[in-house]
């Protein structure tokens, strides 16, 4: 960890992780295959949605934020996006109200990471060197660049790192007991992804948009935007091996948009109608 302001940012000693959630702030039902995969794809016209997730991991009174959405201005800036509802209130009706949530790992800039940081004022933040550098350097403000980013997101992550209150990392780390992060690069020039190891589990890897859907890492086939498209590629490498468990099991690479997620695993609404198709536990 780097020199951070004492008593901010900080899980409980003895902090350890045992349970992981993946919650649904976003859908856009009008996305099409051809948006998903790089170059010319057969049938690309074909519906293919996109669903937008955040993670939470929870352990005894406190838990690591993965990634912070966006809000539901953006979604209006954006056609065709469906806002459900901030993340952070699932979080809250978890038992995990920002005020016990003093950490957040940023695993990229792009504007659907990055929207309720503003709402975390003394949450640690984790992000990759590598990304803080590109997106406040020269090459933000051309193409498509300029329109993946939330300037003012960027910027508030700038005053974050004034006061002191962003940690930032060049590579691989551990942020706490048995949650690790790892620079991948690809998608993002600073893209990491976060692995979960609870012990007696198998590893449990948040890909986040290092593989926005099973198909991308699982049949091959890099996703539309990519910073390096030949380290998109090494990702892929990357996410089968972070998947292995120490004794050789395979874990679970969990996609960062793919609403298949939300089928594969089981809800944790646990009754509350305020919560039904928004949470669901990866264990």
């Amino acid at each position: 960890m780097r020199a951070l302001i004492p008593g901010r940012g900080t899980l409980p000693e003895g902090w350890m992780p045992e349970q992981v959630y993946v919650i649904r702030y976003a859908t856009r039902p009008t996305a099409v295959a051809a948006e998903h995969f790089m170059g010319h794809i057969a049938h690309g016209e074909a519906s293919m949605p996109i669903d937008y997730f955040v993670w939470l991991i929870t352990g005894p009174d406190a838990a690591i934020l993965v990634d912070a959405g966006f809000t539901p201005e953006t979604a209006e800036a954006r056609p065709g996006r469906e806002h459900l509802g901030s993340p952070l209130e699932v979080a809250k009706a978890l038992g995990y109200p920002v005020e016990r949530i003093p950490s957040v790992v940023v695993t990229h800039m792009h504007y659907d990471h990055t929207g309720y940081l503003g709402h975390l004022p003394d949450a640690t933040v984790h992000v990759q060197e590598a990304e803080m550098a590109f997106w406040t350097g020269r090459h933000v403000r051309r193409g498509l660049y300029a329109t993946i980013a939330h300037p003012d997101d960027v910027a508030g992550l700038v005053r974050a790192n004034f006061d002191g209150r962003v940690d930032i990392l060049s590579g691989d780390a551990e942020i706490a007991p048995g949650i690790t992060v790892h620079h991948l690069g690809g998608h993002t020039p600073g893209m990491q992804v976060v692995r979960v190891q609870i012990p007696g589990r198998a590893p449990i890897v948040l890909a986040s948009d290092a593989s926005h859907f099973d198909a991308n890492v699982c049949e091959d086939r890099p996703f539309s935007i990519a910073h390096e498209t030949p380290r998109m590629y090494d990702a892929f490498d990357a996410l089968h091996q972070l998947a292995v468990g120490t004794a050789g099991e395979r874990g679970t690479i969990v996609p960062g948009h793919d609403p298949a997620v939300t089928e594969r695993f089981t809800p944790a609404d646990g009754g509350d109608p305020r919560l039904a198709g928004r949470v669901w536990s990866l264990l």
